[in-house]
């Protein structure tokens, strides 16, 4: 099993993701996020692996991956649907810096689920003080 991570571009927090997911693309039901190619090892993630968002900076939410299916862009071009769960479940925040395309996590690499607890009192903390204390690794 594998996970990608990806950035995404735009987006402020968690909830600001879930709102995107829940007004955004769906093919089969499943929200769907469009990348360019398809990961090389995407035997590896379809139905096992998870999506994690890179936002502000910090891997802070993940989506459990379906599957991948090719699709015709906008541009006439072959792209890739990835088709996820449309639950965003929040999770440890990371510090990531910015790259292109995505990345591969190994699952003893990725960060824990928060749970429903955690996530409340991370939320109830002002954004500077959560950022900072993330920043030091002390959340």
């Amino acid at each position: 099993m594998l996970h990608l991570i990806k950035l995404t571009p735009g987006c402020a927090n968690v909830e600001e993701l879930a709102q995107r997911v829940r007004e955004g693309d769906r093919h089969d039901g499943l929200h769907v996020i469009y990348t360019r190619t398809q990961p090389k090892r995407a035997d590896e993630i379809a139905g096992k692996g998870s999506i994690y968002r890179v936002i502000a900076g910090f891997v802070a939410a993940r989506q459990s991956i379906i599957r991948f299916k090719p699709h015709t862009r906008h541009d006439g071009q072959e792209g890739t649907m990835i088709l996820v769960a449309p639950e965003v479940i929040s999770v440890q925040p990371r510090p990531m810096r910015p790259f292109q395309g995505w990345r591969y996590y190994k699952p003893e690499d990725a960060p824990p689920d928060l749970t429903a607890r955690d996530e409340n009192l991370l939320h109830a903390m002002p954004t500077h003080l959560r950022k900072a204390l993330t920043e030091l690794c002390l959340l």
